[in-house]
């Protein structure tokens, strides 16, 4: 119960909290390339800890999407609808990662819990956030960017609501191939 209280109380307060402006004023353009990255993070079908980055998806489409916590209600939402779609994206030369703060035991967690089938990174300062105008203290705003297999941002969603968020996304990127 005092999970649920928890949650309840962080939502609120990133929807009182975020501003999506801050987010528009900074994140990169469609056209621009894609700040790298180093993070660690969690995969289940990556048995050892890793460092990821972005040349790791060099020829690829990558869906790199940026949320406040896991187990939230819209986190959960939002994760969920990507595993779901995970082979559809893969059909399309495309991987998917999430970032948020959230330390790697916290995204093994969740991923075990929540059946999650793709790589969450941890970004507990935010400084990748911030790179992509994502990062409202403490945590990530959901914005989601799709880089091209070229390393260019292609397209973005800014702020972006949970709900069917996935299907919108695989839409887009059905349209850039």
């Amino acid at each position: 119960m005092r999970n649920l209280v928890v949650n309840i109380l962080i939502s609120l307060i990133l929807l009182i909290n975020c501003n999506s402006a801050i987010a528009f004023d900074f994140a990169p353009e469609v056209g621009d390339i894609a700040p790298n990255f180093q993070l660690e993070g969690f995969n289940k079908n990556i048995k050892s800890k890793k460092i990821w980055e972005l040349n790791d998806f060099h020829g690829k489409w990558l869906v790199m999407y940026f949320y406040p916590k896991d187990f939230t209600a819209g986190c959960t939402l939002e994760a969920k609808g990507f595993s779901e779609l995970k082979k559809d994206f893969s059909k399309n030369n495309a991987e998917i990662v999430g970032i948020s703060a959230d330390n790697q035991d916290s995204h093994e967690s969740f991923c075990s819990e929540k059946s999650i089938n793709y790589t969450l990174l941890s970004d507990p300062e935010g400084i990748i956030s911030d790179k992509y105008g994502s990062w409202i203290p403490p945590f990530s705003d959901r914005n989601t960017f799709l880089i091209s297999p070229e390393g260019e941002i292609s397209y973005r969603w800014i702020s972006v609501l949970p709900i069917n968020h996935a299907k919108e996304v695989l839409n887009v990127l059905k349209k850039k191939i």
